[in-house]
C-alpha cells in the first residue's frame, strides 16, 4: 500500500480568533496521516514503539495554499514517496470538503533503536506489507 486518506473536521482550538487553522498545527495534520497510513498497513505507531522502534521526523516542508478553516471537513492524503530503507519519506496533500488543496507537504523520518538512538533498517513486517 502506497497510499492512504483520511478525513477529519477542524476543531474550535485548532484555530486563530478568524477561525482560521493555525499553520503549526498542520504538522500535527501530517503526523496524523502517518498513524493512519500505518494502521492502514495493520501497524501502530504504540507496537513499534513496544517492539523498540522510534521514527523521529528529520525532515518537515509545508506548502499552505488556502487556508483550512473552523469546522472544514479535511482530507489528508498520505502518499509512500520510495521503498524505505533507514530513512522512510512521505508526500502529503490536503484538501478540504470541496475538494481544494489548502497544503502540499512532505516529511522524512528515521527509523531509530528506542534502546540505543542508533539508525536502523525498516522492520521486515513494515517492508512486507507495502507494495512497491
Amino acid at each position: 500500500m502506497r497510499q492512504n486518506s483520511f478525513s477529519f473536521r477542524v476543531r474550535y482550538g485548532e484555530t486563530d480568533q478568524m477561525g482560521i487553522v493555525y499553520h503549526g498545527n498542520y504538522a500535527q495534520y501530517l503526523e496524523m496521516g502517518r498513524v493512519e497510513w500505518l494502521r492502514a498497513l495493520g501497524v501502530t505507531y504504540k507496537s513499534m514503539e513496544e517492539n523498540g522502534i522510534m521514527l523521529p521526523v528529520i525532515s518537515l516542508h509545508i506548502d499552505y495554499k488556502k487556508s483550512a478553516l473552523y469546522d472544514d471537513l479535511i482530507t489528508v492524503e498520505t502518499t509512500l514517496k520510495k521503498q524505505p530503507l533507514v530513512k522512510i519519506e512521505f508526500d502529503y496533500k490536503i484538501y478540504n470538503e470541496t475538494k481544494e488543496l489548502l497544503a502540499e507537504a512532505n516529511t522524512v523520518l528515521a527509523f531509530m533503536d528506542k534502546h540505543t538512538n542508533r539508525p536502523l533498517k525498516c522492520p521486515d513486517y513494515i517492508f512486507e506489507k507495502i507494495n512497491f
